[in-house]
Formats: structure tokens, sequence, C-alpha cells
């Protein structure tokens, strides 16, 4: 080999890159001390940017192509490094490649649970984890902003930060929002739109573009789904009467194979039937009072104030706050039979004194 070859041998003639790693975002060509001979073959494939960067500045972006490293392709190198020959001379410069596809399946949730307003339960705090998409959209932005010098930059090293900025935006997203609590499962294809609409402009600031959010799952407190659990299965057994009646004829039925427990139960059903029968022959000498009575004591009642939920209180409490004037007909209250918030003189009427008469 003479000694011409071993020189240009030692200068670099093709510069691309193939990925296999499905999240590498910025790849540095490993130049090491090796110089690019001038007139040296660049490729740049589908998805990626070539950033050349020549003593620290950027000197040009290069989409995908086959490219000659020539004066005539390049003049912003041309004035970086004075060329003034025409032959094969070297030069140096560092070399990024930028993958411009998008990169899904990037993991977004909330640490700890958002309180959110809501128009059916008042106050409640939600959880929520999905999945997110990005791509490289302003390269020179990107690689100044976040990349800086690493040569090998993978999602991992910017998934954090992402997913922290979504989860600190969706509080915000999330009270702008109006879509009741028990419907945003059936909404979460149009709330993951609302919500990328909403956020992405902060991905600009880093060269990115923000193209999906994915909401997989939106969970109220343990506490919370335990009590729409009740309610949902005290709405399933419909009338209370007919599923009293539909219990007690079902245990007849599971006392027939002990005679003695059969014959207790058919006695106990005889007298409740008989007595039902003497009730329904009575006549109806009752007659609606001008004020109705208070409802029974349940004491699980409780009070907005300043859009807060208070309680629980006793009837007893609730007369002294009526007392009091802390409690008012139009004030909203709820108890666990209810199907949502209702005013206290729809509830609690009889505990409210009868308005004047009307003057004369």
């Amino acid at each position: 080999m003479g000694i011409f070859s071993w020189l240009f041998g030692q200068f670099i003639d093709v510069i691309d890159w193939t990925d296999d790693s499905h999240d590498t975002m910025v790849w540095r060509f490993p130049r090491k001390d090796n110089a690019i001979k001038y007139g040296a073959k660049l490729i740049v494939r589908e998805s990626q940017i070539a950033v050349f960067v020549n003593e620290g500045e950027i000197a040009d972006l290069l989409t995908p192509g086959t490219y000659e490293l020539e004066t005539n392709n390049l003049p912003i190198l041309t004035d970086l490094q004075h060329w003034d020959h025409g032959f094969n001379s070297p030069f140096k410069a560092e070399v990024y490649f930028l993958n411009t596809k998008r990169f899904p399946d990037l993991k977004w949730g909330t640490k700890n649970p958002i309180m959110v307003r809501d128009t059916e339960f008042d106050m409640v705090r939600l959880r929520a984890f999905g999945t997110y998409e990005i791509r490289i959209s302003d390269p020179e932005a990107f690689l100044r902003e976040i990349v800086g010098t690493d040569g090998h930059f993978t999602t991992d090293e910017i998934d954090g930060q992402l997913s922290n900025l979504i989860v600190s935006k969706l509080a915000v997203i999330l009270g702008k929002d109006n879509t009741p609590i028990l419907d945003l499962a059936a909404n979460y294809e149009n709330f993951g739109a609302y919500i990328t609409e909403g956020i992405a402009p902060y991905f600009t600031e880093y060269g990115l573009e923000l193209t999906k959010i994915l909401v997989e799952n939106i969970s109220l407190p343990e506490a919370v789904q335990a009590a729409l659990d009740k309610r949902t299965s005290r709405a399933i057994t419909g009338d209370l009467d007919d599923h009293l009646k539909y219990q007690t004829a079902e245990a007849m039925g599971n006392a027939q194979g002990d005679s003695a427990m059969g014959d207790m139960v058919g006695m106990g059903a005889g007298v409740a039937m008989g007595q039902m029968m003497a009730d329904a022959m009575k006549p109806d000498t009752h007659t609606a009072p001008d004020i109705p009575p208070p409802p029974p004591d349940i004491k699980h009642y409780f009070v907005s104030v300043d859009g807060r939920s208070t309680g629980p209180y006793d009837l007893d409490t609730m007369r002294r706050m009526i007392a009091e004037g802390t409690l008012a007909r139009d004030t909203y209250v709820w108890r666990e039979d209810l199907d949502g918030w209702k005013e206290a003189g729809h509830v609690v009427g009889g505990l409210f004194p009868p308005p004047p008469p009307p003057r004369a």
C-alpha cells in the first residue's frame, strides 16, 4: 500500500446510520480522530435528518437523500472552513443523525391523586395513566436545548421529564373540562384529544411534537368506588317492597327441606300475609298534614358549605344548624339514599319552621 493510499484510507468515505434499537433519538457518527474526506458520500435515510456541527456551531441540516460532501453542496461549511483547495482536502466535523420518526408507547401517569371539582360529586380525587407519542419537529432546537453533546440520546433520557410535564398540566386541563366523572370512561378518546391539544404547545419548547396522548384509565379512590358500588347495587334491587317479598319467598323455598324450619317460616309468612290483608282492608283515615313529619333519624347527612362537603350530621345537629341560621332551605344536602345533592327544603323540610301567613 502506497503512502497516499494509506493517508486517504484514514479519511471517512461513507457516512450513514441504520438503527435497530427503536428508542434512539440522536446518534453521533463515531469520528474519533479521523477526518472526513472532501467529496465523501453522506446517506440520509427516510425518517432521518443529518446535522453538521463544525467547531461547536451547527453548520447545515440535510434531509433524506445521498450527498457528495463538496463545497457546492455545503456552502456554509465553505465559509467556516475557508476552503481554497481544489483537491481532496480533509476536514473535521461532527455529524449527528436525528431520528424523526414517531416514538410511541411512552408512559405517563399520576403519582398522587389530583383534586378536581365535579358537577355530581362536588369534589373528587382522580388518578390517571396512559401512553403518549412524540417526534422531533425542530432538529436545531432539540439538539441545542436537550441533547447537547450527548453522542447517543434515547427516549429514556427525556421520558421522565415529559411525563412530569404532562401530569403537571393535566390538573389544569381537568379543571377546565366540564365532563362529569361518570361520563369520562365513555369519552376517553375525545378527552385524550382534548388534553393533547392543551399540552402540545409546551413540547415545542424542546423541539418536539406531541402527536397523541392516550388515556387508558381514570380511577376514583377506593372509598368512592365502594360507595358507587353500593349505590349501584341498591338501584338494581328495584322496588324495596317487592325485593323483600322475593327474599321471603326464597327463604320459604330454602326451608322446605327442614320440616320444623318450614313450619316456622310458613307460620311467619301466614301471619305476615294476614297482617298485610288486614291493613289493605282498613279504610284510609289518614290525611296528609300541612307540614310533613320529619324524616327518620339517619345519621348520614352531609351539607355543602362554600363548595365543601361537611358532615356527617344527625337530625338534632341539623335542627340546631337551622336554628342558628347556618342551614337554609336552599342549602344542598346529601345522604346515602339520595341520587344526588338536593336542597334541604326538599329533604328535611319538616325540620324548618312553617313560613308566616301572607299579609292581608
